[in-house]
């Protein structure tokens, strides 16, 4: 009947809507300003209206349930972002039924894997990820109707076009299916799989529609630029929040720099949502484009540190604020955030205050005792926003959730005594030197540094003598000459001792990341196989 005092709690005056079907939610949200351009392919310039994606996903919708499609079944979406993608996310959530969301990329054994835990009944493809995984979708016997997007029909499957204009459906007429908001999951999204394969996580509809219906920084009247994919959480949420304000996003399928600032420059793009090694990369490429219409920016993925936000203020000259946020697809987005109307309390290297309707507490790591302020453990959730559970796994083993309920997020941070959060690291991929436990996040925020360095990643290689030892991986800045010697001075010089890259550099072309910006550290540790440490 106590508040603890060590823990952290937001805010509890988050409204959301009466009826708790999050499809007729957002339909509501999207007809209130049907006329206005809401999803623009900055490589094509085609544009959506509020109205077009609404009367597709009830066309879409009605389609479906005379298809068979019933309350509780899933349905899968297989494509890279295209303008189909949001009228079927919509429209299947009127239906009941649940989404769950499928990288393109997959390789057999990963879509096996989601297939298998999921059994869906209808699939939707986009061409290109029908072309690759089209034989092995087929074999599932357990999938009534693949549903093709594009206008080239293929033998088995339905175009999507088909079912979205046979019938049209009234706004005034159509009635989403009720569902219970608090318990009936609305999507399966997949976790970011940084160890092992991705795991499905459910949220409910209540999760999404608190997630939509937090505060929002962003104003309505200007445009957001975004490459998230959408199959992911960071833009499947993202963007469902972009539509409940009402806010234009203009989206490309792919990131390639030049054409990421010449979109910025053509639209007037005036906030950015990023990952701050796009952020680097934004400060470090040479270009003369005019980016002075952004106002605003948004990052997440991991901390920015104070030479990043200053770099970042001089490349963008209009630039109001720079926000930071932390969270994951088990929170359905973000649990701590910065906000424009607080953005002077924004601390470098944080990422924020707890959102609305959330508790968190931070743990020692060996005795699961409550931390206070300034004290490094495990960082734990509790509230609207924590998923339903993990899909085929009970939540009473204690491996997701501690006896309060709260869930275990993995992270290690800490928050200082204004209440304001940090991150330090994973806690799977701290790295053991002697009796040191070491934050390769620390060590890549120091590189980053470097004029010569594009990219970097640092894992623990492990060592006979001192457990494991910090290499790093790094993408040098294009005619840039770097040496392995160069780079391990330069964090000496930063660090203290136990940091040193004593496993030294490996110089590569990429830093393998997942769709949301974060590291792959399970595969710089499969190469860092071929590496020798040294002492």
């Amino acid at each position: 009947m106590i508040k603890n005092s060590y823990y952290v709690y937001g805010d509890s005056d988050l409204t959301v809507p009466a009826y708790l079907n999050f499809g007729e939610f957002i339909l509501n949200k999207l007809w209130q300003n049907k006329d206005k351009n809401i999803l623009i392919n900055g490589s094509t310039n085609d544009t959506l209206t509020c109205g077009e994606i609404s009367q597709e996903a009830m066309n879409l919708a009605v389609a479906l349930t005379h298809l068979g499609l019933r309350k509780g079944e899933v349905v899968a979406l297989c494509s890279e972002n295209r303008r189909e993608f949001w009228p079927t996310v919509i429209g299947i959530a009127c239906t009941g039924a649940v989404l769950t969301t499928f990288n393109p990329g997959y390789t057999k054994d990963e879509l096996k894997h989601v297939m298998g835990i999921l059994k869906p009944k209808y699939v939707f493809c986009s061409p290109q990820a029908y072309s690759v995984h089209e034989t092995y979708l087929k074999s599932f016997v357990e999938v009534k109707n693949i549903i093709l997007f594009g206008e080239r029909k293929q033998n088995g499957a339905l175009l999507y076009d088909d079912l979205t204009t046979a019938k049209r459906v009234t706004f005034e007429e159509f009635k989403s299916v009720d569902v219970k908001g608090e318990t009936d999951t609305l999507f399966i999204l997949y976790s970011s799989g940084t160890s092992g394969l991705p795991k499905g996580v459910m949220q409910t509809h209540l999760n999404v529609l608190a997630a939509c219906n937090m505060p929002s920084s962003f104003d309505a009247d200007t445009s957001m630029l975004i490459v998230a994919p959408w199959y992911h959480a960071m833009g499947m949420i993202g963007t469902l929040r972009c539509f409940s304000k009402g806010i234009t996003l203009v989206y490309l399928q792919k990131f390639d720099m030049e054409s990421y600032l010449n979109t910025i420059e053509l639209y007037k793009i005036s906030q950015l949502t990023v990952v701050p090694a796009l952020l680097v990369a934004l400060c470090k490429h040479q270009s003369y484009h005019d980016v002075s219409s952004i106002k605003l920016m948004y990052s997440g993925g991991s901390p920015l540190h104070s030479d990043t936000i200053n770099a970042v203020r001089k490349r963008f000259p209009k630039l109001k604020a720079v926000l930071q946020g932390y969270g994951m697809t088990e929170a359905t987005l973000g649990v701590t955030r910065d906000t424009y109307e607080m953005a002077h309390l924004a601390k470098p290297g944080g990422v924020g205050y707890v959102v609305k309707n959330t508790i968190i507490k931070v743990v020692d790591i060996k005795t699961r005792k409550p931390l206070g302020p300034n004290q490094t453990g495990e960082i734990c959730v509790k509230g609207v926003l924590i998923m339903k559970g993990y899909i085929g796994k009970e939540n009473n083993s204690g491996d997701d959730f501690d006896e309060e309920g709260f869930f275990k997020t993995g992270d290690i941070g800490y928050y200082d005594d204004e209440k304001y959060f940090f991150i330090v690291d994973r806690l799977k991929e701290l790295i053991k030197y002697k009796a040191y436990q070491v934050a390769p996040m620390e060590i890549e925020a120091v590189l980053l540094k470097h004029d010569g360095v594009r990219d970097v990643g640092v894992v623990g290689l492990p060592n006979a003598a001192a457990g494991e030892v910090p290499l790093a991986f790094v993408v040098p800045q294009p005619g840039a000459t770097l040496s392995e010697t160069e780079l391990q001075q330069f964090v000496a010089e930063r660090l203290s001792n136990p940091k040193r890259l004593r496993g030294g550099v490996k110089f590569v072309k990429e830093i393998p990341k997942n769709p949301s910006g974060k590291i792959l550290r399970k595969h710089l540790r499969e190469m860092a196989k071929s590496v020798i440490s040294k002492l």
